[in-house]
């Protein structure tokens, strides 16, 4: 059977087992994140949802996607959203207190004070990333986990891209040390470990053209392109390179350099992306000249983890070229092999895992073909083609389940997590090492203009 049904069969019994159900509550869903965690139904999970939310556009197309669950010709939804839009929504819903897993997906302004309040409450915490997005948020997180771990809560980050097939399988390979060896330390010009992402602002979600709040755009309460999607990014660093191991991030991180730089988004693009009329007074300060806004979305990070270097970088353009979307580049480089996920045209913009050995007069094949064999109890089906630098992993359909599936995915782990209530012994040290690098680089960035 699939190794994610497997997981998620066990996890979803153990919190059907469990005395208490499992309430959520979303506050302030400015993001379409907090919808896609409600895109599927969960055992053990009460399907009336309480929401507290200023009423507006961001609240109604929360409201919307979750409709739209509920009507879906496959695998319908059954939510029961009870909504409340007083100007007073967060002491509310800390008042009534109807629920016991606070679910964090919107503008990231407040978003770290929401955090720590909700813990301090005794509320455990399901949050979507960034949940800080500069160095003053990172000292309110480091306070919010240690209010947790006293409350006996749980404050945990949605990492999908921990879900995604081929990242999976990278991290599979790179402990493989027949095949892969070791890794490499790098240096700054040519790291051990890249992971870049291009995004863009107009995007289709679950079919539908995605409308972005005009907030979005304002770094001041999105955060920059540094803290924001990065966190992915350093994750999946931390998670590949160093499964399940502690990082500390006062003595394995050391960060090297950092910059960021501005997409440009012409008027009739924000209009466009965000449905409004007009572009809203809180993104003057950002126009040039030319009345374009400038948003600083773009950044890339080199740091030391361990003695590894590190370069992670995500660029954000406006829309994709037609038949493409959202890429990514990752390569871990090993003494005996590299391992690189590419997602270009020649790709047909899929993510697609390659094995490139590094001497390539050696034949690696046999060492190709048992680590690929070890690997299929676990991923029936996967198999080898050979390439023009050493071989293709060939990945079936059925594991290439899509950001949005990846949703149902964390949030199944988070409900497991909930159920022993505690998270791996690594896990709060490393998202607090996480949100170290992000914070720290934008803080280094912002100096060195």
């Amino acid at each position: 059977m699939h190794k994610f049904i497997c997981i998620s069969l066990l996890l979803i019994s153990q919190v059907v087992n469990a005395q208490q159900p499992v309430r959520l509550i979303t506050v302030d869903p400015g993001h379409f994140h907090a919808a896609l965690v409600q895109k599927s139904m969960y055992p053990g999970v009460d399907s009336n949802v309480q929401v507290y939310a200023p009423q507006g556009p961001d609240l109604q197309m929360h409201l919307n996607k979750i409709i739209a669950y509920n009507s879906a010709k496959l695998a319908p939804t059954h939510w029961n959203e009870i909504v409340y839009t007083g100007a007073d929504f967060f002491k509310k819903m800390m008042q009534e207190r109807k629920g016991n897993v606070v679910v964090l997906a919107g503008n990231n302004q407040l978003k770290t004070d929401y955090i720590l309040q909700s813990v301090q409450a005794g509320f455990n915490v399901f949050s979507d990333k960034p949940m800080a997005i500069n160095t003053e948020g990172f000292e309110k997180l480091k306070k919010a986990f240690q209010t947790a771990a006293s409350k006996k809560v749980l404050l945990y980050d949605i990492m999908t891209e921990r879900y995604e097939i081929t990242t999976i399988l990278q991290r599979a390979l790179s402990m493989q040390p027949a095949l892969f060896g070791q890794l490499e330390k790098g240096t700054p010009e040519n790291p051990a470990v890249t992971k870049e992402s291009v995004h863009h602002f107009f995007k289709y979600v679950s079919g539908a053209p995605l409308t972005r709040p005009a907030w979005f755009f304002d770094v001041a309460q999105e955060g920059e392109g540094i803290v924001d999607v990065t966190t992915h990014l350093v994750d999946l660093v931390q998670w590949e390179c160093f499964p399940e191991k502690i990082i500390d991030y006062q003595k394995d991180i050391r960060l090297l350099s950092a910059k960021s730089w501005n997409t440009s988004l012409s008027p009739a693009q924000l209009k466009e992306v965000t449905q409004l009329a007009t572009v809203p007074e809180y993104l003057n300060k950002y126009k040039d000249a030319e009345g374009n806004v400038q948003v600083k979305s773009n950044g890339e990070i080199n740091y030391l983890i361990n003695g590894v270097h590190a370069k992670v970088s995500v660029i954000w353009n406006y829309r994709a070229p037609e038949g493409t979307g959202d890429t990514h580049y990752s390569i871990m480089r090993g003494t005996k092999c590299n391992l690189v996920i590419r997602q270009g045209a020649a790709q047909k913009f899929q993510p697609t895992l390659y094995i490139e050995p590094i001497n390539e007069n050696q034949d690696a094949s046999a060492q190709v073909n048992q680590a690929i064999a070890s690997l299929q109890a676990s991923y029936p089906g996967i198999a080898i083609a050979k390439s023009i630098k050493g071989w293709e992993v060939v990945i079936p359909a059925s594991y290439k389940e899509g950001h949005e599936s990846h949703f149902a995915r964390v949030t199944e782990m988070f409900l497991g997590y909930l159920k022993s209530k505690q998270l791996p012994v690594w896990e709060v040290p490393n998202m607090l090492a996480k949100y170290y690098v992000t914070t720290e680089a934008r803080k280094l960035a912002n100096l060195n203009k």
